[in-house]
């Protein structure tokens, strides 16, 4: 697709639309299942280092999952953005951690100390049938989880509403490797995705 950059931005926009229309009952009820999923599905996230993404504009709101990792043993972290065309990077996050505006206005911690993550919680406007996602456009989940050695475990969430047959992968996209909306846990496949149930998710990821 030669203006896959231009389809891209209608896309996401349109999707963000979707998104911040989303009922609050809704809202909580989907946020509540991917939870569940993401708790029940990924013991090893309460031994790792997880980076996620402070809610925004609609997005699901990882926090409680986060606090319930950091309760039983796993370190949380935030990224920040160093510069444009850099990899994130990871600073350490906990309930109380100081806290200051970064790029897009987004909090970010102010000053914590740099992690390296195990796994990262990454957050979708769109995502299609073979794993791949749509962001806010920069790139920046792409580039970090090619510069970090091993490579994260990377969890996409998101709703349904949200899924499209194709987002139109370039060589620069990353797929996930796991996908979790209120509907369940879906394997990324060279064939797509595969919906499995927690206790699978969960013995592959112990």
């Amino acid at each position: 697709m030669k203006d896959w950059r231009d389809w891209r931005k209608h896309q996401r926009a349109e999707l963000m639309v979707a998104r911040e229309c989303v009922a609050d009952g809704d809202h909580r009820c989907w946020s509540t299942a991917i939870t569940r999923s993401l708790e029940q599905g990924f013991p090893l996230l309460q031994k790792s280092t997880v980076g996620f993404c402070w809610p925004h504009r609609g997005e699901y709101d990882p926090r409680p999952v986060m606090n319930f990792i950091a309760e039983r043993g796993g370190t949380l972290a935030l990224p920040e953005v160093v510069n444009k065309n850099e990899p994130l990077r990871f600073r350490k996050w906990w309930r109380e951690a100081p806290m200051k505006s970064g790029a897009y206005g987004i909090p970010v911690p102010n000053n914590t100390d740099l992690v390296t993550v195990d796994a990262l919680i990454i957050p979708m406007i769109g995502f299609d049938e073979m794993g791949f996602r749509i962001g806010y456009g920069g790139g920046y989940f792409d580039r970090t989880l090619v510069a970090i050695v091993p490579r994260p475990l990377a969890i996409g969430v998101g709703f349904e509403i949200l899924r499209l047959n194709s987002v139109h992968p370039q060589r620069h996209d990353i797929p996930m490797d796991f996908i979790v909306t209120e509907a369940g846990i879906y394997r990324v496949t060279v064939t797509g995705l595969e919906l499995i149930s927690a206790e699978k998710c969960a013995a592959e990821n112990a």
